[in-house]
């Protein structure tokens, strides 16, 4: 594969309208010595980096959408574009919209490059940047790519296709570099009635009225994970976002994703995109936007953190200096409990989180090393029935009957009948008529007067009450639905766990 022809370059576009180089028809093509590399961040329509290597007078280049990989077994898409002039290697600027390519770019790297082998399938070369420094193949996408030997090819071959390949040849970005995981289970807090005193070492962050989302960013793309560990990525279009800011920044990210109203959290208002599927979360995303609050880093640019002291990890999440339109890191506040709590009550927020400045980040369990107080008790429940209303909930949910998973079966623990919405107690009714089964889920009693017209259901669905306190026999007193929980499994609820 040779470079040498301009002609689709200048056919997609016309000098004057972007302030791209475009270089007339007969002028000559420069020669250099073959050994010119620069990448380009470019932001358009998708965020990808644009891979180009001096020969025969042109830059052969790739668009490679998530980056050059970090680690020998990853291989990514690197889609062969037209040759590109030698004077395109000190472009940045803005292509305007509307013109081919239209958006931001600007050079992400550049350097020198040695040639290992060059052919019309494969291309090895040893790049030498300020950035990168490493081996990496290019290569057809019906190629194994594994080939290291054979002599260069200086043939009049064009692209040879667009389904390229490229992988890292021999060693990692750095010695230990460890890949980006998939996902890492969120360290949770344990319930208490008072913060940690002014003479321990916590910091103190306000509690969120949210839900609970792992934010995994590798090149410039976001895979959001629900708690529980399903993907919900489609959910919340508007955070992709997130990765056009981080780049090729590898990260996982800890947060609560929040829907604001009147400047404050409301889960009810989050409820409407919780059950939203990827089409209808598209149209939501102007009426109810959500902003993901980002407060604690997990893996960075392969080195795990999780072992990291609170104190550190958090140096490290301000150093990515995360702010955007639905996205952003609150402050943390060392030894102020007092002072944020009184904010937090006073701005009728959930309550506050205090984590302790030498601790680790303990994956999918409680630790007495985060504490959270809150203003009232919430408690993920599970549903096992729900009683017929009347009046203007004629034929919908009057009331649910909910309970806790105790000594392999499922305990009553009370029932709730205020805090619904009516689309809500629509979409209830139609989701509990289809799990309705003949005999009660309880294996404890539950109360003839609750129990009297109830309508049994297989207890799959988790929902969330705010309540009072727990009576003696273990039931929540005046509890309000919050709405269900599609993030988490009745496996995973937990008397005190919300």
């Amino acid at each position: 594969m040779a470079g040498g022809d301009l002609s689709e370059y200048r056919r997609k576009r016309v000098a004057g309208r972007t302030p791209e180089p475009v270089p007339d028809v007969d002028d000559a093509l420069p020669r250099g010595g073959d050994d010119t590399f620069v990448i380009q961040e470019h932001h358009a329509s998708r965020l990808h980096w644009d891979v180009r290597l001096e020969r025969g007078g042109v830059l052969v280049s790739w668009a490679v959408p998530k980056g050059l990989p970090a680690e020998p077994g990853t291989i990514r898409l690197a889609v062969r574009t037209e040759d590109h002039p030698l004077e395109y290697a000190s472009f940045s600027g803005v292509i305007p919209k509307g013109e081919y390519g239209a958006g931001e770019m600007f050079i992400w790297d550049r350097g020198r490059y040695e040639t290992v082998k060059w052919s019309d399938r494969e291309v090895d070369v040893v790049l030498h940047g300020s950035r990168v420094e490493g081996e990496f193949v290019f290569f057809r996408g019906d190629s194994s790519g594994g080939s290291s030997s054979g002599g260069d090819s200086s043939g009049g071959g064009s692209s040879g296709g667009k389904d390229w390949m490229v992988r890292r040849r021999h060693e990692a970005v750095r010695p230990g570099w460890a890949p980006l995981p998939e996902f890492v289970a969120p360290m949770l807090a344990t319930a208490a009635v008072e913060l940690p005193g002014p003479g321990s070492r916590f910091a103190f962050e306000f509690k969120w009225d949210g839900v609970r989302a792992v934010a995994r960013v590798e090149g410039g793309r976001v895979q959001l994970t629900s708690r529980a560990g399903n993907d919900v990525t489609g959910t919340y279009p508007e955070l992709q976002g997130l990765g056009a800011q981080l780049g090729v920044t590898q990260v996982l990210l800890d947060g609560e994703i929040v829907a604001l109203s009147g400047g404050r959290p409301s889960f009810a208002a989050l409820q409407e995109r919780m059950h939203a599927s990827a089409a209808q979360a598209r149209r939501l995303v102007g009426r109810v936007p959500v902003t993901f609050l980002v407060f604690d880093v997990l893996h960075l640019d392969g080195s795990s953190t999780v072992e990291l002291p609170y104190s550190r990890r958090r140096e490290l999440l301000e150093g990515l200096g995360l702010r955007g339109a639905h996205w952003l890191t609150p402050r943390a506040f060392p030894g102020q409990g007092a002072a944020v709590l009184a904010a937090s009550r006073e701005q009728g927020l959930e309550g506050v989180v205090a984590k302790r400045l030498d601790s680790r980040y303990v994956p999918g369990r409680r630790s007495p090393h985060w504490v959270k107080v809150t203003g009232v008790l919430t408690q993920e429940v599970v549903v096992g029935g729900w009683r017929p209303g009347e009046g203007k909930r004629k034929g919908l949910v009057g009331s649910l009957l909910l309970g806790l998973p105790e000594g392999g079966g499922l305990v009553f623990a009370g029932s709730v009948g205020t805090g619904f919405g009516q689309a809500e107690l629509e979409r209830l009714t139609a989701r509990l008529r289809e799990l309705e089964v003949e005999g009660s889920p309880f294996v404890s009693e539950v109360p003839r007067d609750r129990a009297r017209g109830a309508r049994w259901v297989r207890p799959v669905l988790v929902g969330e009450v705010a309540h009072r306190q727990w009576t003696a026999d273990g039931r929540m007193r005046f509890p309000t639905w919050r709405g269900l929980r599609p993030d988490r499994s009745p496996g995973e609820v937990r008397r005190g766990g919300g």
